[in-house]
């Protein structure tokens, strides 16, 4: 079969399904063949040919914040047309496009390729209620800027009116998409890899460095996770609970993520989410026992979630991020907000803790909580890995996915799920 895959960020989500087709060409040869269109970036797939189309110049200060994104995604829909009349007049035609319409691209591939079906990721539909707008009153949005909020559907509402196939990754992204979208959005549940990530027993009889911080066997590790600190993840509501948990003298807290903006906006007064918090907050902590790793490879993101004691992961209504899943993977003992991104995966006392989101105190006192009740931190950790194990195993997703292209197709996918890590 061929393929055509489209994400700004080669791979993006792609990669492990990218993956499993070559899998199958390396049982049997010729058997897809993969062009994945990108903006230009470093990243390189062995069997996979890389086309790049042009990254869409930077907008003019004068334009209005509404039409902005919607702007950008007109430019990146005409550099990705342009890109694909290339690969058209190369002689390759795809039996199915597959990409993120979050940016764009894809809208008018349909245009080049005439006839060819469209299997399109539809991450999130903005909504002015039931959602994250307004969901902390800490930062209230005025009803001003709720048209720049709608507008931000442009995008996603051209993309739905192609009436092509569409997947999500899970039922609360879908509940936000109108009832008459959802009927062309299926729920593909993304899984990780979970011989990567997995529980190590062992993590916590020895010491773990990781950048300046060293925890010892006879210490506490509360761990936090985000691509970016800022409210959306509720880094500010974590902050606030560690003068409280840091009153317990063996604790270490790692923190990881960077400090620009994934969602939301920057502090009114500047800088970054961590100096605002480290401003409230310093002289309430022991910052020898809190540390700030950036963003660190992959192997120690795992080795971190391998030997916490306690997981926190907070959201608003929005997307779930991957970490969530990872730590469920590796069998942390995970206490999280109680929005339906999270609770969609937390089930309070089977696989894990759900705290009011926004309340720092009862975050604090639910952490200490579970640092003394050893019985109950394995018990959420063995719940957490055997929930990852029913819901999260990436085979499954490979499976689900490769039926969602037999069908977009009309085309069997006879090959394996199994990985092969070709890079």
């Amino acid at each position: 079969m061929n393929f055509l895959f489209v994400h700004q960020n080669f791979p993006g989500q792609y990669l492990h399904i990218v993956r499993s087709l070559l899998a199958d060409n390396a049982a049997h040869e010729g058997t897809h063949q993969i062009v994945f269109m990108s903006e230009p970036n470093p990243n390189q797939m062995a069997g996979v040919r890389k086309v790049t189309y042009a990254r869409p110049p930077v907008l003019a200060e004068s334009t209005p914040p509404e039409l902005r994104e919607y702007e950008m995604a007109m430019r990146r829909a005409q550099a990705a047309y342009e890109g694909a009349q290339t690969i058209k007049a190369l002689g390759f035609r795809p039996d199915l496009m597959i990409g993120h319409h979050g940016w764009g691209e894809m809208l008018n591939l349909t245009d080049v390729f005439p006839g060819v079906p469209m299997l399109g990721y539809f991450e999130f539909f903005y909504r002015i209620e039931g959602a994250d707008v307004n969901y902390d009153p800490e930062f209230p949005m005025p009803p001003a800027r709720f048209g720049a909020v709608r507008a931000k559907n442009a995008t996603n509402l051209l993309a739905l009116t192609l009436g092509q196939h569409g997947q999500t990754p899970t039922r609360w992204q879908h509940s936000t998409y109108p009832g008459w979208a959802q009927k062309q959005i299926r729920v593909i549940e993304e899984g990780v890899d979970l011989s990567a990530c997995r529980p190590d027993p062992a993590a916590r009889r020895r010491p773990l460095t990781i950048g300046g911080m060293t925890v010892q066997p006879a210490q506490k590790l509360l761990t936090y996770v985000a691509r970016n600190l800022e409210p959306y993840r509720g880094f500010h509501i974590f902050m606030r609970a560690l003068p409280l948990v840091l009153a317990r003298p063996d604790v270490v807290v790692s923190i990881v993520g960077g400090d620009g903006i994934s969602y939301g906006a920057p502090p009114a007064q500047g800088g970054t989410w961590r100096t605002v918090m480290l401003r409230e907050l310093g002289h309430r902590l022991d910052l020898s026992r809190v540390h700030f790793l950036g963003k660190v490879p992959y192997a120690q993101h795992l080795a971190l979630l391998q030997r916490s004691d306690a997981h926190v992961y907070l959201s608003y209504p929005f997307v779930a991020s991957w970490s969530l899943r990872e730590a469920l993977g590796c069998g942390c003992a995970v206490i999280g907000g109680d929005t339906a991104t999270v609770t969609e995966f937390l089930h309070h006392g089977e696989n894990g803790r759900v705290v009011p989101t926004l309340a720092s105190n009862a975050l604090a006192s639910e952490i200490l909580h579970l640092l003394e009740d050893r019985k109950m931190g394995a018990k959420l950790r063995r719940g957490a890995r055997a929930y990852a194990e029913k819901r999260l195993d990436l085979q499954d997703y490979l499976a689900k996915f490769r039926a969602a292209i037999a069908d977009a197709t009309g085309q069997p996918m006879t090959g394996s799920t199994q990985l092969r890590h070709v890079a």
